[in-house]
């Protein structure tokens, strides 16, 4: 009973004025007089000591300040990592694209077969269920004013994007029968082309000689390395005219038609049209 009759008693005890007097040492003239208690100190305090901490928060976080603290990276520090890893992204795709570029020419000579996926080249977590074909007004604003500008450019396809295949004008190496088609699904990455006895085969661009050899499967085989990653080969010759290291011009005799290699079944050329390491079909860029 006499523990429960302390705590008013104490409660009491910080409500107990006093007073706070500053007085002048020589004279004893009151110069400041303040009546406080316990509590209005500690409630004055922690008040105090509550908007102080709240400034020194605000003052680090909305302020340079905080690029002092240890272990805090700076805006500039955080900006270069983030296109640091932009760049590292990028990089890792070139390097994948070229590595299959090069996978697939050691194939090419090697005369071996290639694995060729569609699912490599689609995104198959795009839901192109949603997706409609019907034109926004934006859209076709911006096509009616392209349309006007390029109108009468003769030369649009050619300069507005070299790099893409479409741009280029290729020749036609041999004039013939096209006997066996471009078939991806079988393995057949060209096009066989019947053509008379002793037929010169040229050059369908500009290109360096990179493979000029004889293969059991495909007898004389020639490759030429065009720009843009472009690469036309031309198997089963007679007769080779170029070595590698040559430079070609496009329309230049390169090789003559032959009946060479295990794998013909007559005279004939077998040509092929890869574009980064991915073949096309010839007959979508030229006639023959």
């Amino acid at each position: 009973m006499s523990s429960f009759n302390d705590k008013p008693k104490k409660f009491q005890r910080l409500k107990h004025k006093y007073r706070l007097v500053i007085l002048n040492d020589d004279t004893f003239e009151e110069k400041v007089s303040l009546r406080l208690s316990r509590l209005n100190v500690f409630v004055v305090v922690g008040i105090s000591s509550l908007v102080l901490i709240l400034l020194v928060i605000m003052l680090i976080a909305f302020t340079p300040l905080r690029e002092f603290i240890p272990g805090y990276a700076n805006v500039t520090v955080r900006k270069q990592g983030v296109e640091n890893y932009m760049k590292t992204d990028s990089l890792e795709i070139a390097l994948s694209n070229n590595n299959l570029y090069i996978d697939n020419l050691k194939h090419i000579i090697q005369g071996e077969p290639i694995e060729f996926s569609e699912e490599k080249f689609i995104d198959t977590n795009v839901n192109y269920k949603n997706i409609t074909n019907r034109p926004i007004p934006e859209d076709s604003v911006l096509r009616n004013m392209i349309e006007s500008e390029e109108k009468y450019n003769l030369f649009n396809d050619a300069g507005s994007n070299p790099g893409k295949i479409s741009s280029f004008i290729f020749f036609t190496p041999l004039k013939g029968s096209v006997t066996n088609r471009f078939n991806i699904r079988k393995e057949h990455y060209g096009i066989d082309v019947v053509a008379p006895k002793n037929e010169a085969i040229k050059a369908t661009l500009d290109g360096t000689v990179i493979f000029a050899e004889w293969t059991a499967e495909t007898g004389y085989v020639i490759q030429l390395q065009h720009a843009d990653n472009i690469v036309s080969i031309y198997k089963h010759n007679s007769v080779l005219h170029k070595k590698v290291g040559d430079h070609v011009q496009a329309g230049e005799v390169i090789a003559i038609i032959g009946n060479s290699g295990e794998l013909s079944t007559g005279p004939h050329m077998h040509f092929e049209l890869w574009y980064n390491g991915i073949p096309i079909n010839p007959e979508d860029y030229m006639m023959f």
